[in-house]
């Protein structure tokens, strides 16, 4: 049962923020009618709901899928599929997709998250990373406040295009695991056009993980050639079941489809075995979804900051992704935190989250993740690397009723 203090910390923290949730939803509706607008000029219908099996040539539900990512994405060409283990794997066939000859891939937003990280090969010793099949790696680090060093950015690119050594340019929209703002599309925006003043011509992909749908453009309409991202956060809306999608130049997302698949079949073969409902309806409520997301990060930090704690995005600032950061000062505190949001999930509300060596990562993790898909960050879930400053990672929540009771069990499970 609720208590007499969480109704009064709901109503305090409610009517604080309420221009800020009603600026969120705004976003959503604006976001809405856009999908509203792409099913509607591809006529999505029930018959694009049926599956294929086998080959999966001439599925017409995908190929109008697609065609609607392209549109609301503002993109010649889009790979949507459940193909995809996850989105890294997306984000991988992508980058390959933009590299037309082995050279430098350069990362101009500092270090990539861990998973790509080791997918580079700048971390860990993975086969087949893009170290070892000849590619170079470099960086361009962000400013000390985590904002783009435009200076560096330009004279980094300036030096690799003069040598012929750059291959292509990639940017991380989300914080992944460091303590740096997310960025804005105008941002990226920016970013690109100190790309284009030193190369016009060098494909630049954004990992767009935790942003879809968070404003109401893409980097795609800033000037970014390519970006992809994970079916199982925002833009899944918490109904696609995995996958990940690719949207961008038609040359760019052909090169990535033959890496999902193989050189000569690219995109055009993938059985969707009937998931293609799941997909629609995911998209369709992305938007909402994704809005209940940002409330339930908006509604954890008023609560942590009141509570004495560090939190970015502060609770009054402008969000550019879906995750919320809670500086906890000490592995009890987080483990605490994390088992606090556990006993709050609708599933495996009995389990107590602990530390263990998740694949792609340097250090022992902690997540708490209830989830009815699995490892699905659009729905709630917490996770840290257990390290100083021991800073918990928090993201998603299928709706903002049960985002704000699992913050506030949360608190209630540190103070013991």
């Amino acid at each position: 049962m609720i208590s007499t203090n969480d109704i009064a910390a709901i109503a305090e923290a409610e009517a604080a923020l309420a221009d800020i949730f009603a600026e969120i939803d705004r976003t959503a509706t604006v976001n809405t009618k856009k999908i509203l607008d792409a099913f509607a000029e591809n006529r999505v219908s029930d018959t694009c709901f049926a599956g294929t099996t086998g080959y999966g040539y001439n599925d017409r539900g995908r190929e109008t899928l697609e065609a609607v990512y392209c549109d609301i994405f503002g993109t010649e060409a889009a790979l949507v599929r459940t193909n995809f283990v996850n989105g890294t794997h997306a984000i991988t066939c992508a980058v390959y997709g933009c590299c037309e000859r082995r050279g430098t891939i350069l990362s101009v937003t500092g270090r990539p998250y861990d998973t790509f990280a080791t997918a580079l090969g700048i971390s860990g010793n993975a086969p087949g990373s893009f170290r070892e099949e000849g590619y170079s790696y470099r960086e361009v680090a962000l400013l000390p406040d985590g904002t783009p060093d435009y200076g560096a950015i330009s004279a980094a690119v300036r030096e690799l295009t003069a040598t012929g050594e750059l291959s292509c340019v990639i940017l991380q929209r989300s914080r992944g695991y460091a303590q740096r703002p997310a960025l804005s599309v105008e941002t990226i925006g920016k970013i690109v056009e100190s790309i284009r003043a030193e190369n016009a011509e060098v494909a630049v992909f954004c990992d767009n993980c935790y942003g879809e749908l968070v404003e109401e453009t893409e980097p795609t309409q800033v000037g970014v050639d390519i970006v992809a991202g994970s079916l199982i956060k925002n833009i899944g809306g918490g109904i696609s079941p995995c996958g990940g999608y690719i949207v961008g130049r038609a040359a760019l997302v052909e090169r990535a489809a033959a890496r999902l698949s193989s050189p000569g079949i690219g995109g055009e073969c993938g059985a969707t075995l009937g998931v293609n409902r799941e997909l629609f309806q995911g998209l369709f409520l992305a938007p909402h979804t994704t809005a209940q997301a940002l409330k339930t990060a908006v509604f954890a930090a008023y609560v942590f900051e009141k509570a004495g704690f560090s939190v970015s995005p502060a609770w009054h600032e402008r969000r550019y992704d879906i995750v919320q950061t809670i500086t906890l000062g000490a592995p009890e505190l987080v483990e605490k935190f994390c088992l606090g949001i556990q006993k709050s999930s609708p599933v495996d509300a009995f389990v107590s989250p602990k530390p263990w060596a998740m694949p792609g990562y340097e250090c022992d993790v902690i997540m708490a993740a209830g989830a009815f898909i699995q490892g699905a960050s659009i729905e709630l879930s917490a996770d840290s690397p257990m390290t100083p400053p021991y800073t918990v990672f928090m993201q998603g929540g299928l709706t903002y009723e049960s985002g704000k009771l699992a913050a506030l069990a949360a608190i209630r499970e540190m103070r013991g």
